[in-house]
């Protein structure tokens, strides 16, 4: 069963005006939603729990993936100075094995476009977040619908036309604010049950720079080269600084779940299990920032929720999305196969995916020509006696 929203792209929208969409895009359009699916209905209580099978898997899953920790900073080569990426994506969701959809997430390829004249923004410029919901679907229907005013109007986002290390610093300080703000919008919100939350994970590109915002177990994946490269690190008891983190704020894990309820350690909402506000609580909505400057050996970006990575690695998708585009070059046919692969290897949980291309369409690595085979064939003497016969009489006349 697809929860799907479609939705058409509005020119120069007031940012309060702005609503987005849960489920379902089209390649090359920004979206408004339209219509939810009505069989999307809270559920009384659920609060990420996964077999130990599952979680023992998220441990090994990542053995062959690379951290991103590993790319350098703001540090492009001379030889890639002249290059931008240019934008493309598609998403798919889908409720999975769940009783109830609790993923949101948006997806903007040009917010110059989206936002009209109201912010000065570097070219090219796009944000892209999955938000996955827990304890019902009301934290993250929030967050999805108000993400653009917290973001781009109370926390004071950079106006800064050139892409540079101040305008980086700017952002992260305007992202880390963003987040906070919205915590705590959702504890002042009687329309959010104060146990609700979500795990919130936001990709922001303006030119060359890639800004990773991540609080919870989403996945952002870089593929370069072929390569998958983590642009996020799951906030999970199995995080060795998370677990730290916690302990020393008088939390605990019970089966591997923070406090014996929650899977993860940062979640935006989840109010029954924060300490009062001012308080430093084991489970906080702080995010974790990671940056790089693109180049044309970045193909693509993936961003997942954790029903995709509980069962398939960084480097599974990388391949599987490669292989797709080089196929048809359709990042949302892409998104979908993704999906389809998470539900054929057992996910036990809601799926929802994006997928980023850094390059126009027609980008196509080419393909070898075929070589073209003969057969050689021999004739009998009387067959040859044939054909010479053949030959004269057609010379003749």
């Amino acid at each position: 069963m697809v929860a799907e929203a479609k939705i058409v792209c509005q020119q120069s929208v007031p940012v309060l005006e702005v609503q987005y969409f849960g489920k379902g895009t089209n390649v090359h359009e920004v979206e408004d939603v339209v219509a939810v699916s009505q069989s999307i209905s809270p559920k009384s209580f659920d609060r990420n729990r996964a077999s130990e099978s599952v979680s023992d898997a998220i441990t090994s899953s990542q053995a062959d993936d690379k951290p991103a920790d590993k790319i350098p900073d703001l540090a492009p080569e001379s030889a890639d100075l002249q290059f931008f990426p240019r934008l493309r994506s598609g998403s798919f969701a889908d409720i999975g094995p769940r009783r109830y959809m609790e993923d949101e997430h948006i997806l903007i390829d040009d917010l110059s476009s989206h936002l009209g004249s109201l912010f000065n923004f570097p070219t090219p410029s796009a944000l892209y977040g999955v938000f996955d919901g827990h304890g019902g679907p009301e934290a993250a229907s929030y967050v999805r619908k108000n993400m653009l005013r917290f973001f781009f109007e109370d926390a004071d986002f950079p106006q800064i036309s050139e892409v540079d290390e101040i305008f980086s610093e700017e952002l992260e300080n305007s992202l880390r604010k963003a987040f906070h703000l919205v915590d705590l919008a959702l504890a002042d919100d009687r329309s959010v049950s104060s146990s609700s939350g979500t795990t919130a994970l936001t990709a922001m590109i303006f030119g060359r720079l890639l800004m990773v915002a991540n609080a919870g177990d989403c996945r952002a994946v870089l593929c370069r080269k072929g390569e998958a490269i983590n642009m996020s690190q799951d906030h999970r008891p199995i995080y060795p600084s998370e677990r730290k983190r916690v302990e020393e704020l008088g939390g605990y894990f019970d089966d591997g779940y923070l406090n014996g309820v929650l899977s993860v350690t940062r979640a935006l909402g989840d109010w029954d299990m924060k300490f009062p506000r001012g308080s430093s609580s084991p489970l906080i909505a702080d995010p974790e920032f990671r940056q790089v400057v693109l180049t044309e050996d970045d193909e693509f970006l993936i961003i997942g929720c954790d029903g995709i990575w509980d069962v398939m690695s960084s480097q599974h998708a990388v391949s599987l999305v490669r292989r797709g585009l080089r196929r048809h070059d359709d990042p949302e046919q892409c998104a979908r196969d993704l999906v389809m692969e998470a539900l054929r290897l057992n996910t036990f949980d809601n799926l929802t995916v994006i997928v980023v291309c850094f390059s126009p369409l027609d980008h196509r690595e080419p393909s070898p020509q075929r070589e073209r085979r003969f057969r050689c064939c021999s004739l009998s003497a009387e067959a040859l006696c044939s054909l010479r016969s053949l030959l004269d009489s057609s010379a003749s006349g």
